[in-house]
């Protein structure tokens, strides 16, 4: 009468501590951006994690096996299911940042899952739920990681069909509006607060779409094209993101732009790029998708834009910076409530700005924004307003009421300097908050290390955060001459928050909040 009931209890709580187990993992998956490699790093990377999480599963899988539970089967099922039970709560997940999307592919993985659930737990049943069956439960537990990984396996021609479906959609609907004046802007910094103000500024005389939030893959484009475009549109405009040599390729050839922008190019992405040239040849790969009427917008502020150069692309080419370019910015100035500047075309017009956004690179990429306005025929003056109305893009150097500026969103060691450089522009007292960056393959170590030390002129106290994160850019602020009294480590942001909030009033006070590392980092 007992084992029935206990049977099922096992199965109930082996089915709840997968449940759990599975949605961590798909969303490390969905973090990783569904690609087998980037999320089999991450299992290396986490391995101390993992082993933590799951490794007590495998001891269990050993003590069922070795028979050093009761002897009566029931108990064994009743002692192995309050196991599942306390391995679940003790596991729970906490809180994520950025939390999992149950997608159309998210619900399709996680069926997968379930299925396979089923298959292990099918033939434990009947099996009659021996010692070596209930085992078998534990071990497929601990294999949730790996598990995650075949279900990704499994699904992977059907996600290639619904994909191409999906594209060939979006490529019907982009054919279908030949008129549609299409523009795309890559960079590995910048690029999406310049397609916000690109699209404001357009705005002015032209009906525009642009790829919404961070959606800048071929995926995300397919999307944008599929749920936004309508025969109503005159400019699409579409961010494109690159973590591999032919990312950006792999959209033109989508979204067939006649326009582009490049707004900068430096080291991010260097786990998967491997090189700064390989990141240079995949940014410019807009360019060589433009046809030869086409034009390029390049800001030669860039080193490694100007170095690119020296191999012109076939289309025309419009450049913009704060140093000489067909679009200069000049005459710069910048306090804690925004910026003016004045820009110079190329045949000498002149026009003054304003803007609450903060920062050099801000005025680049407003810069950019503006000749591409007005090569598509919008008057310098007539840009004056728009300038003056953009808003910063959320996490974004987006300077917040109570002194802080949020510019989590920034992974790349150029943001970070230039968010530093804005930081040491104000009075009073300058933190800065930061676990350093991420993705940046066998430099990371030294160009945290760089930015510490660049760091340590332009802040009066550091908090870094994350005792993994921390080591380089101690050793940079340090070894810059930094105070170890004014620098905390902490466990996590929160923590850094706590101390920040303890700390002695000294006057006006500035918190820059410098990038925060996604759930899977």
């Amino acid at each position: 009468m007992l084992a029935i009931p206990a049977a099922v209890l096992l199965l109930l709580a082996f089915a709840a501590d997968c449940t759990v187990l599975i949605l961590r993992t798909v969303h490390m998956l969905q973090l990783n951006s569904y690609r087998p490699e980037r999320y089999v790093g991450w299992m290396k990377s986490h391995r101390d994690e993992l082993v933590k999480t799951y490794g007590w599963l495998l001891i269990a899988v050993m003590a069922v096996g070795a028979y050093l539970l009761a002897p009566t089967d029931w108990v064994i099922r009743v002692v192995c299911a309050a196991l599942f039970i306390i391995h679940l709560i003790l596991n729970w997940p906490p809180r994520a940042k950025k939390p999992l999307v149950f997608t159309a592919r998210v619900r399709r993985l996680l069926i997968t899952h379930g299925l396979l659930l089923l298959l292990v737990g099918g033939a434990v049943a009947l099996t009659g739920f021996n010692r070596l069956g209930t085992a078998a439960l534990f071990l497929w537990a601990a294999l949730i990681p790996l598990a995650t990984l075949l279900a990704l396996m499994i699904n992977a021609p059907l996600e290639a069909a619904i994909n191409r479906h999906y594209i060939r959609d979006a490529q019907s609907r982009l054919a279908s509006l030949p008129n549609l004046v299409v523009i795309g802007v890559t960079g590995s910094y910048g690029k999406t607060s310049t397609k916000n103000f690109l699209a404001a500024l357009l705005s002015v005389k032209y009906n525009v779409l642009m790829t919404p939030e961070s959606f800048n893959t071929t995926l995300g484009v397919v999307r944008t094209i599929r749920e936004r475009l309508t025969p109503a549109h005159q400019v699409f405009i579409a961010e494109m993101g690159a973590k591999n040599v032919g990312d950006i390729r792999e959209i033109c050839e989508l979204v067939h732009p006649r326009y582009g922008m490049i707004t900068a190019i430096g080291e991010q992405h260097l786990e998967t790029f491997r090189s700064l040239d390989n990141i240079v040849r995949t940014k410019f790969e807009l360019a060589d998708a433009l046809p030869a009427g086409g034009l390029i917008l390049l800001n030669t502020d860039n080193e490694a834009i100007r170095r690119r150069l020296q191999e012109p692309p076939s289309s025309r080419v419009v450049t913009y910076g704060l140093e000489q370019a067909d679009y200069t910015a000049g005459a710069l100035t910048v306090d804690s409530r925004g910026s003016s500047f004045t820009v110079t075309g190329p045949g000498g017009e002149q026009a003054r700005f304003t803007t609450r956004l903060l920062g050099a690179h801000n005025i680049q990429n407003i810069t950019g924004s503006i000749a591409m306005a007005c090569s598509l025929g919008i008057p310098l003056q007539e840009l004056i307003y728009p300038v003056k109305t953009l808003r910063p893009v959320e996490h974004r150097l987006q300077l917040l009421p109570n002194g802080y500026i949020d510019d989590a969103y920034n992974a790349n060691p150029a943001g970070f300097r230039a968010a530093l450089d804005v930081l040491a522009g104000f009075e009073g007292q300058r933190i800065l908050v930061t676990p350093g960056m991420v993705e940046l393959g066998e430099r990371q170590e030294a160009l945290n290390r760089e930015l510490g030390g660049y760091a340590a002129s332009r802040c009066d106290i550091a908090v870094l955060v994350g005792e993994k994160q921390a080591p380089p850019l101690k050793e940079g602020l340090l070894a810059a001459g930094f105070d170890e009294e004014r620098l905390y480590v902490a466990p996590h942001l929160q923590d850094a928050l706590n101390y920040i909030n303890a700390l002695p009033a000294e006057g006006p006070r500035t918190v820059l909040l410098e990038n925060d590392l996604p759930d899977n980092f």
